[in-house]
């Protein structure tokens, strides 16, 4: 909301937004009607964990180090579309099916869409337009904006520590594992690298979303696999291999944009 308010909501947010929150939706619809990549991707925790950027805590900061802050809504912007579809469908996929099976849990999507982060932080720039705060709100938020980013690897690292103090052989990958690290890391950025040429993005429009994209898993698709008891396992090795290749990834795509952007 801080970023939001400092910046500004325009076009720009906007597009790349709508750009995440399509592509993902449009992924993980394929995924789950063409048989193959059923297969390989069985359960909507490997789905969403090779399709959902931890674009907040790392995107963003990394965002500021890299880019110059005019592409900051190009940056926030895919954020929130991420994080939409993360919170509105990722507890409507993974929650236990409703007993009538051919009717859509509506009230279980409305109550994930009320309660998504980024739904509450975009009601509160509009209530804040509309009252004509948005100025002083937005100077009193953008030091603790600011700061809460500069922390947020912090969490990053609490949370991998919590996952590597657990019993577990996180190197330990199967098959299905391996595609969707592969998906979130390469699959992913290199689609929306494809759609950023063919909306005619700009270097640093382009180099923005890349890598949001190009992100490693994000830390609420642990959370929502542990709230709704569904391949918690999965979701925290996906998110700690992401994670830790990440390091060299993110480098490789930057120098892939200075080479084909």
């Amino acid at each position: 909301m801080g970023l939001l308010l400092k910046e500004g909501i325009d076009i720009n947010l906007i597009k790349s937004a709508f750009l995440a929150f399509s592509i993902i939706g449009f992924l993980i619809t394929l995924i789950n009607i063409i048989p193959v990549f059923k297969k390989r991707l069985p359960n909507y925790t490997l789905q969403l964990a090779g399709l959902i950027g931890n674009t907040s805590f790392l995107g963003i900061p990394i965002a500021i180090a890299l880019l110059p802050s005019t592409t900051i809504n190009f940056t926030i912007g895919f954020d929130l579309g991420t994080t939409l579809f993360a919170w509105i469908f990722g507890p409507f996929f993974l929650q236990e099916k409703s007993k009538y099976k051919n009717i859509p849990n509506i009230k279980g999507l409305l109550n994930a869409l009320i309660n998504s982060p980024a739904s509450r932080g975009i009601i509160g720039v509009l209530l804040a337009y509309l009252f004509q705060v948005d100025e002083i709100l937005g100077n009193y938020l953008w030091i603790p904006a600011r700061l809460v980013i500069a922390l947020a690897i912090i969490i990053v690292g609490t949370r991998l520590g919590i996952i590597t103090n657990q019993n577990e052989k996180f190197l330990d990958l199967n098959e299905e594992i391996k595609l969707s690290i592969l998906l979130k890391l390469v699959i992913l950025p290199f689609i929306i690298f494809l759609a950023s040429k063919f909306l005619n993005f700009n270097f640093y429009q382009s180099s923005a979303v890349i890598l949001q994209a190009g992100t490693p898993t994000a830390i609420s698709t642990i959370l929502m696999a542990e709230a709704y008891g569904v391949k918690q396992k999965i979701a925290s090795k996906i998110l700690f291999t992401t994670t830790l290749i990440s390091i060299i990834t993110i480098p490789f795509l930057k120098v892939f944009m200075n080479l084909f952007l």
